[in-house]
């Protein structure tokens, strides 16, 4: 452990805004993928009891099986219902700025993750000509007194590319996280899609035309 902050540590101050947001894309990292579980988000058998109850004429206590989940899907789901009585146009609409608000929420902090993948290469660059800047003062300054040693040189070099490496490193890692992600609430609004046209299409019933076509 001494051995690797000792290397972190011959980066220079740079590695520290480096260091702290690797450790804020983790924490993004780990809290959406604890809140973006299937069963927080949308939970098993939900939309199913939902359909059928509002098919049977249940609303009241397909409303109280919304309200008990408590969950993105449960809440778009008592927005249709909460909605019946008026044009499926109308309510689809509404439903749109709920799903909006909704998958909003479930990408909360997502983009600070993606600003963070953006951000640490250039910490790390920025680090390295800072570094590059330091080593060819001190060859100014150790040419005036005599020969330059190449070993000091190359020593210099190499400790002033840590932080480029350690920017990429942790860009890397935070953007495959950043695209997971967001593919995931992808996945999510999809079904959460689905599951509430199914219940437009028990409260709203899209009209037929006069060969039998849904309009």
């Amino acid at each position: 452990m001494g051995e690797v902050f000792e290397f972190l540590q011959k980066g220079g101050v740079v590695m520290v805004p480096i260091a702290l947001g690797s450790v804020i894309a983790l924490a993004i990292f780990l809290e959406r993928i604890w809140s973006l579980q299937q069963g927080r988000v949308i939970p098993g058998g939900l939309v199913d009891a939902v359909v059928g109850l509002a098919g049977s004429g249940e609303l009241k206590t397909a409303r109280d099986e919304c309200l008990r989940s408590n969950t993105p899907v449960g809440r778009l789901l008592l927005g249709v219902l909460d909605m019946r009585g008026v044009g499926r146009d109308d309510m689809r609409g509404h439903v749109e700025e709920l799903g909006k608000r909704e998958v909003a929420r479930m990408e909360r902090y997502i983009e600070a993750m993606g600003t963070i993948a953006s951000v640490e290469p250039l910490l790390g660059l920025l680090g390295t000509v800072i570094g590059m800047i330091q080593v060819f003062q001190q060859v100014v300054l150790t040419a005036r007194q005599g020969a330059v040693d190449p070993g000091q040189l190359a020593n210099g070099i190499w400790q002033a590319l840590i932080t480029t490496a350690a920017g990429l490193s942790v860009a890397i890692i935070a953007f495959v996280g950043y695209r997971y992600l967001l593919s995931r609430s992808a996945r999510h609004a999809l079904v959460m899609e689905e599951g509430v046209t199914r219940l437009v299409d028990v409260l709203a019933p899209p009209a037929r035309t006069g060969n039998g076509i849904d309009a």
